[in-house]
């Protein structure tokens, strides 16, 4: 898939956890440099730090907070294209993306990957890592609110795209 953007563009790279954000972005090519953003880089970072063995839900709040973080301070402060990778199923995520992208005049593109939820839990097991049953059912359960809000487009977004999983990848070309 062709996706032209601008030099100061905000891609995020949306979906249900296990949907293949990962996948589609480790095939994506550009025109230029860009700088991909995923809260599994902090998490990788963070668990380097800590004793081996401790659980995820014990740094998880951190990871997000850090990461949340690093999006905002990017955005600002790096001029190319940013894309971030997040599974955005909440309203709330999606405001301060979108925030982020208007405060920082940054041309905004949501990528959304469409999945099942079965789908995306053998995504999970692929990778070696399942949501917690809770955690993932609360994206499903949002489903419902963000396809009427992909359906109605999204306000303040440049644009907006859903995909298959079983797209290739992204070329992200200049405008």
């Amino acid at each position: 898939m062709r996706m032209t953007i601008e030099r100061r563009s905000l891609v995020v790279v949306a979906g249900l956890p296990g949907s293949g954000k990962s996948t589609l972005l480790r095939r994506t090519a550009a025109h230029a440099p860009v700088t991909v953003l995923d809260s599994d880089q902090v998490r990788d970072r963070i668990a380097a730090l800590v004793r081996p063995g401790t659980p995820y839900r014990r740094y998880r709040p951190l990871v997000h907070v850090l990461h949340r973080l690093r999006v905002t301070v990017s955005a600002f402060s790096r001029a190319g294209p940013l894309v971030v990778h997040d599974p955005a199923t909440g309203a709330g995520t999606r405001t301060w993306l979108l925030l982020v992208g208007l405060l920082s005049l940054r041309s905004r593109h949501f990528v959304w990957v469409e999945c099942s939820p079965d789908d995306a839990l053998a995504g999970q097991r692929a990778r070696g890592r399942v949501l917690r049953p809770a955690s993932f059912q609360r994206h499903v359960d949002r489903l419902p609110r963000v396809h009427a809000a992909l359906r109605n487009g999204p306000r303040g977004w440049t644009h907006t795209h859903v995909i298959d999983r079983a797209v290739a990848g992204l070329r992200l070309e200049a405008a």
